[in-house]
């Protein structure tokens, strides 16, 4: 099997004169809706007894009477009643994060009405580097929605912090912003290079701008003052980062657009919506968007029909829901000429629901055919290669015992007071707690009242055979347990957390052996694996069976005592040395309000 060949549609400048044609009536449509509820997220405004036609997979003509479009060939949709809004677009997220490759992403979410994704692929970046992007964008570019690639910023996200697969520089931003599916630049998540003038990360930002493409912000900050003001005068043009409504108001007054996302387990919808419900901003400059769904939620709960019924749930109004799910996406783009919108020119993607509010997703339109109805899928992915180097990336160095997972005491010491990564239901921040551990035998022990286990990050690029151990609280883990993750942003080395280090070891020495993915260890024995063989981080299987690896995953996670809401997306974020307060790295024990390495012992 051959990678496809990259074949976009016609662009509106290519269809124009057939478009007039139709509109006009003096050429046949091939699609007609009928009967429909137009609704416009221009003028904000529901249209009753609409008509669309569509010819050449973008929308000819937007009113009351297609009838002079229709033709002998043309097909005819009778929406009975139905709302048509345009299709949804999710304007950031990470493909990597649902364990699926850009067409198995595509099938999860096509029958949610996803018909438009700007991803950040920065997951492999960190792996596999400029060849891995590529990879990700030319299967992305070969699918039957709109998937738009960022091109990763950061890697490592954090220089001298953590060491990646791969390094990415400047000169890698300007040879892919030449690329046709590259939209602008991933989240700039070394904010504080920014706020320093770092001329590398200044450059990455110039030689998009030079583009005319969209940077991508990441401020992980709650400092509002001077430092996020020279965040901004960098350039980036979004952030997604913020989680109270003051991050919110923030970003919209610097001339940003605040992205709201919902994931599997970041819930910053609620706490900045209030900008709009309560302190009335415009809420065009406000955009929703996932950051991160692993396959189980995009499976049983949807994407972006998700986050837009629960934005309505948490009091905004459905139209403007649809707004910032919709054209203020496309805005933002540089792309309201293209997409995001059901009007003359735009690529005809397009969702006929009953509900406006509860959001049933009953047909999905994407480039003027039906791909889904009543939540069936109607097409496939387009078929795409892997190369052998994107499936061997998992390189341990050595088979792993349990006295790598040892942490040694002081000597002489019967108790130790450290430091724990402490895990925040629902959001991407830490907190920086402390525990006072008992001492056994020379080495520090985890404390099951106390809620505190070990956490180890397995160096998995240049097999090194280093290991890096720690403790961390709020799994919940009882008895002898561990999990093992090759998914583990940013820098994807390999994570496990665990209350036996026998079992930890165990965890890693498979991941080793399959490849990369996820697995769940307890009591010697092994309860779930989801194999992610692609740089450790995806799967080419069929979206549906990943997600019942990852719901098996989740379960055995429940019978080890974790009792955390999407507890595996918090255990993939422990590396993340760009998001406060206390991560862990290859490097070291990273404390990310001061950007430096600390030791695990408190000072007494």
């Amino acid at each position: 099997m051959k990678n496809q060949d990259i074949s976009p549609m016609k662009t509106w400048p290519q269809s124009a004169a057939r478009l007039v044609a139709v509109a006009a009536g003096r050429e046949a449509a091939d699609l007609v809706i009928k009967n429909c509820q137009w609704v416009n997220v221009h003028s904000r405004e529901v249209l009753p007894d609409s008509e669309i036609a569509i010819a050449d997979g973008r929308f000819a003509y937007c009113g009351p009477d297609a009838s002079h479009c229709i033709g002998e060939t043309t097909e005819i949709i009778d929406a009975g009643g139905q709302f048509a809004i345009p299709g949804l677009c999710d304007a950031h997220m990470h493909i990597e994060s649902g364990m699926l490759t850009p067409g198995q992403f595509a099938r999860a979410v096509i029958p949610h009405g996803t018909t438009t994704m700007f991803t950040d692929p920065h997951e492999i970046a960190n792996v596999l580097g400029l060849p891995g992007v590529r990879l990700m964008h030319d299967d992305a570019m070969a699918q039957a929605v709109n998937i738009f690639t960022q091109m990763p910023s950061c890697a490592p996200s954090a220089p001298g912090l953590e060491n990646t697969g791969v390094e990415l520089g400047p000169e890698d931003v300007a040879e892919a912003m030449a690329w046709p599916g590259i939209i602008g630049l991933g989240e700039m998540m070394n904010f504080p290079g920014v706020i320093n003038g770092d001329a590398k990360m200044l450059a990455e930002i110039a030689a998009t701008q030079n583009a005319n493409k969209t940077v991508g912000g990441h401020y992980a900050s709650p400092d509002l003052g001077p430092n996020f003001h020279a965040y901004v005068a960098g350039g980036p043009a979004d952030d997604h980062e913020g989680t109270c409504e003051a991050d919110a108001i923030a970003r919209v007054r610097q001339g940003m657009r605040a992205m709201l996302r919902l994931g599997s387990a970041w819930y910053d919808v609620k706490s900045q919506i209030t900008a709009i419900t309560e302190k009335g901003l415009d809420p065009r400059n406000f955009i929703l968007c996932t950051d991160d769904c692993h396959s189980g939620t995009l499976i049983n709960e949807g994407h972006m029909n998700r986050v837009v019924r629960h934005a309505i749930e948490c009091g905004c109004e459905p139209l403007i829901a649809l707004q910032m799910a919709t054209i203020n996406t496309a805005c933002h783009f540089g792309l309201e000429r293209e997409l995001g919108s059901i009007t003359p020119g735009r690529r005809a993607d397009v969702i006929l629901t009953d509900d406006l509010v509860t959001l049933p997703i009953n047909r999905v339109i994407a480039r003027g055919r039906t791909v889904a109805q009543d939540g069936v899928l109607k097409v496939e992915a387009a078929p795409f290669e892997w190369p052998d180097y994107a499936r061997q990336t998992v390189n341990m160095g050595k088979t792993l015992g349990a006295g790598n997972f040892a942490i040694q005491a002081p000597a002489g010491a019967n108790s130790a007071r450290v430091k724990v990564i402490g895990v925040v239901e629902n959001q991407a921040p830490t907190k920086l707690l402390h525990a006072e551990l008992e001492v056994r035998d020379g080495l520090i022990e985890g404390d099951e009242v106390k809620d505190v286990c070990q956490i180890a990050l397995v160096e998995r690029h240049r097999a090194t055979g280093e290991v890096t151990n720690a403790f961390v609280s709020g799994f919940t883990y009882k008895g002898d347990c561990a999990v093992a993750s090759t998914v583990a942003h940013d820098s994807h080395h390999m994570i496990v957390v665990g209350t036996s280090r026998r079992d930890m070891a165990l965890a890693a020495n498979r991941l080793g052996e399959v490849g990369g993915g996820v697995t769940v260890f307890k009591d010697g024995r092994e309860l779930a694996l989801v194999r992610l063989p692609i740089a450790g981080l995806m799967s080419d299987a069929p979206a549906e069976e990943v997600a019942a690896d990852a719901e098996r995953m989740v379960a055995a996670m429940a019978e080890c005592g974790a009792t955390i809401n999407n507890g595996y997306m918090q255990h993939s974020l422990l590396a993340l040395v760009v998001i406060p307060e206390i991560r862990i790295s290859d490097v070291g024990l990273i404390d990310v309000t001061r950007f430096e390495k600390t030791d695990l012992f408190d000072e007494i």
